[in-house]
């Protein structure tokens, strides 16, 4: 297990370094992230290089047991660079240039920006890609965090390079983002801008490229240090650090890229839903990279310093939120940072040596944790322990989240909503793409696939085929690749699968003028609808019970399908709000409506019965959260009281056997116990893992 934190000794004295080794071995260090930050020390001028304090320091961490992850520094460029290069700048919507005085402010697509940053690489790996501290690379750090998008004339010339490259010719850039209408017709690629700002909306469809664009000159940023890393002759691992669900960055076009994922992840205390939201982030990270074990690489100690409000975390939560990465798959656990900055942006940001020095709660936590994860076994590779798996869809997300449709939908926010029903029920999930279907589970959820590729549309009709359960909902299957409705208007890949035609989206958001125009319908009807629109909620019945759901209560009917639950309010009055249908060896489910609160509860309840899953730990107190890593089962007690699981194995930790653990608020029991074999599922999951 690697145990440590972002190292910035080039912000401190010398005199501090030895201490710092000293304290590093202390708390259980063995790896530090490396001059992040240290451009500006490394080459404080264009033709001044500096590398001697940094031979000093890999020195000390070496001879003190401590590894090094050497960063390339290339994240924030000295004051140099722009000053001498303007062109490097990026800029906002207007045209407006960002300035040095911060962070990541450097156009990716800048010509200039990468030689400069490629010549920095190519120093550091000539100098140290050899060097026996050295075990791994980082690449960057944070890439696009604070900079979502870059409108400069360096973003212009690679945007239209790009776009080149993607379409050949004007005329099929113009077919494919429909600009006839507004006369946005192109004569050539040079007519073509950055979507600056304009009177009103753009082109979906072009934003849609522009997103792409955008992460794509990130990852060819990335990719160029990895190159020159490479041909420098650097054999150790090398990635970047990635931001869990991060809109601007595919990460997934990313992860092959990378020889072992890295994520940051800092859940709020302040967050009620922070233990769902982290635990999201955590599976969607190991799912990136199947079988591979990842790295934590930032958290925070304590406090964080960029929120309006900074509350630290309670006794216990460190290593409870450790433990979450543990259990997901990591094999590295750091921090940022080492020691707590004396001067700049982030000084009142924990660190594992904080201003208060060892006398501490803080240091006390982290030497805890160090000599706890030190002890533990080899851990198991995280495998093929989820047998659900949640669709979460980057080119999906930038799309449905464009202007000017039906309602407006927060796609990360609805995700996370079916996620966290399955995480409340103890059910193991990963996060996939729509054409990752398949793969021996035995439910895929994809909610709001409102812009399904081909390949997404045939993954998900074989899963069903050949026996897995599939459940979606509203403002799926609606658009293609470039953002436009395919002949035949709605669900014209997945009709067949679900058995419904889809008329209307009835969406639900407004105010009770909404509801004017239904004169002609009865009191009642006109009195529901009124209270739909003015509450954006409606009611549907669901095995006796009513629910109620939100977004939209669209307009469906049953071909094939049978109808399992109805709506009992608003204009759909009557019609399937839930619908169940047979489709070769598995079967689909279709919601009309967002469900919430005890409805999404009743919708998972019946999907999850019918597709024989079962949770990690059967039983599970509130508040507790379990999760499997082939043999090893975690369990967490997020709960303010005292929590016993029933669970056969052994302490993974004592090599006790046990049949009930205990656990204190904040607790944490690592667990030897081999799954369970699955409950049934429709149809067969071997011909269901073949494709």
């Amino acid at each position: 297990m690697l145990y440590g934190a972002d190292y910035n000794p080039d912000q401190w004295p010398e005199e501090v370094w030895d201490e710092d080794v000293r304290l590093m071995q202390e708390a259980g260090v063995n790896i530090v992230s490396l001059g992040i930050f240290a451009w500006s020390r490394i080459q404080p001028a264009e033709d001044v290089w500096d590398f001697e304090w940094l031979d000093t320091v890999i020195g000390k961490l070496h001879a003190g047991g401590i590894a090094v992850n050497l960063a390339t520094a290339t994240a924030s460029p000295p004051p140099w660079v722009s000053a001498t290069y303007p062109e490097t700048l990026p800029a906002d919507e207007s045209g407006a240039s960002y300035w040095p005085g911060s962070r990541q402010h450097f156009a990716p697509s800048s010509p200039t920006y990468r030689r400069l940053a490629g010549e920095l690489v190519r120093r550091l790996a000539e100098r140290y890609a050899h060097h026996p501290a050295v075990v791994m690379w980082h690449v960057g750090n944070e890439f696009g965090c604070h900079l979502w998008m870059d409108f400069s004339d360096a973003a212009r010339d690679a945007y239209r390079v790009w776009l080149a490259d993607r379409y050949t010719t004007i005329a099929a850039l113009n077919d494919a983002w429909g600009t006839s209408f507004w006369s946005q017709r192109y004569g050539s690629f040079d007519e073509i801008f950055p979507p600056r700002l304009a009177p009103y909306s753009h082109n979906p469809s072009s934003m849609l490229d522009w997103r792409r664009f955008t992460s794509d000159m990130l990852l060819e940023c990335y990719l160029m240090e990895r190159t020159i890393l490479l041909e420098a002759g650097a054999t150790q691992p090398i990635t970047t650090n990635f931001m869990g669900p991060f809109k601007p960055a595919d990460y997934r076009k990313w992860a092959p890229h990378m020889d072992v994922i890295a994520d940051d992840c800092y859940p709020d205390p302040a967050n009620p839903n922070r233990v769902r939201d982290a635990a999201f982030q955590r599976d969607l990270i190991r799912s990136l990279k199947p079988g591979v074990p990842w790295l934590l690489w930032e958290q925070a100690t304590d406090a964080v310093n960029w929120r309006p409000a900074n509350p630290g975390k309670k006794p216990g939560a460190l290593m409870a939120e450790t433990a979450q990465s543990v259990a997901r798959g990591a094999d590295g656990i750091m921090f940022f940072q080492w020691r707590q900055s004396r001067a700049g942006s982030e000084k009142f940001h924990s660190a594992m040596l904080p201003h208060a020095g060892t006398e501490t709660r803080t240091w006390d936590a982290v030497t805890e944790l160090g000599s706890r994860l030190a002890a533990l076994p080899e851990l198991p590779a995280p495998g093929r322990d989820a047998h659900v798996a949640l669709v979460f869809d980057w080119e999906n997300w930038w799309a449905v989240e464009e202007r000017d449709h039906p309602t407006e939908i927060d796609y990360l926010a609805l995700t996370l909503e079916w996620y966290g029903a399955f995480h409340e029920r103890g059910i193991q999930v990963d996060v996939i793409a729509p054409e990752e279907a398949g793969l021996g589970y035995a439910l895929v959820v994809a909610p709001a696939l409102y812009l399904l590729r081909g390949e997404g549309a045939d993954a998900l009709t074989r899963f069903v085929e050949t026996g897995g359960t599939l459940l979606t909902g509203p403002f799926t299957d609606l658009v293609d690749g470039h953002d436009q409705f395919r002949d035949g208007g709605f669900l014209t890949q997945l009709a067949p699968v679900l058995g419904v035609r889809f008329e209307d989206f009835g969406a639900l958001a407004g105010t009770a003028s909404s509801a004017a125009g239904v004169g002609a319908l009865n009191s009642d009807a006109v009195a529901a609808a009124r209270h739909a629109a003015a509450s954006g909620t409606i009611e549907f019945a669901l095995d006796g019970a009513v629910h109620r759901g939100r977004l939209v209560a669209e307009s469906v009917h049953t071909t094939t399908a049978t109808t399992v639950a109805t709506f009992r309010s608003g204009l759909q009055a009557g019609s399937p709000a839930l619908t169940r249908h047979s489709f070769g060896d598995g079967e689909a489910w279709y919601t009309a409506t967002q469900p919430v609160g005890d409805g999404l509860g009743a919708v998972v309840d019946a999907v999850v019965a019918a597709s024989g899953v079962r949770p990690v730990v059967d039983s599970l107190p509130a508040g507790v959260e379990a999760a499997r890593r082939g043999d090893l089962v975690t369990l967490i007690n997020h709960g303010d009281a005292r929590a016993e699981v029933a669970i056969e194995g052994v302490d993974a930790e004592t090599g006790a056997v046990t049949a009930l653990v205990a656990l204190e608020p904040q607790a944490v029991a690592f667990v030897l116990a081999p799954e369970r074999a699955p409950a049934p599922v429709p149809g067969p999951r071997d011909a269901v893992a073949a494709h």
